[in-house]
């Protein structure tokens, strides 16, 4: 993958350090782990959704944390045996612990998280405050100014 040098940005921009380090990452997962597996969808204008692939975690055994601009998954199984008289020859199960951290952008929280079937569900939406909103300004005529004609008049 190509690498994209941005210090010539940072010389001439204040305040979008946090903005380059996130586009300086993207090429690079964190730490190369890729599990659980992931997806990230839009299910409505401002709302969406993390479906995290946790087979075999229970919802005891994982934890969600938004602390900021980040929201982190842990997960971390219980030692479980597999019962009297019988010895495990192949584990394709994974049970090793995991945690993943996403970057929220601004305003965005987390609205709840199920787990079915072996799917988390995390739940996002973008709650814009008012304030923040683009708001249209009129734009109004500038009031004509009334010409007076003085008259000199002599008496």
């Amino acid at each position: 993958m190509r690498h994209v040098d941005f210090s010539s940005l940072h010389r001439s921009t204040v305040g979008f350090d946090r903005l380059f380090n996130m586009l300086d990452g993207l090429g690079q997962p964190e730490g190369g782990t890729t599990y659980p597996p992931y997806n990230i969808e839009r299910t409505g204008e401002d709302a969406y959704r993390i479906s995290m692939a946790v087979a075999g975690f229970s919802e005891t055994e994982i934890s969600i944390e938004a602390h900021r601009n980040v929201l982190t998954v842990k997960g971390e199984r219980a030692n479980e045996s597999t019962g009297e008289g019988s010895e495990l020859l192949y584990r394709g199960i994974a049970s090793r612990a995991f945690e993943r951290r996403f970057q929220l952008a601004d305003h965005v929280e987390v609205v709840g998280a199920t787990l079915k079937n072996g799917l988390l569900h995390i739940d996002l939406k973008r709650n814009i405050p008012e304030e923040h909103k683009p708001r249209k300004i009129e734009i109004s005529a500038a009031p004509a100014k009334a010409k007076q004609i003085e008259a000199n008049t002599v008496n």
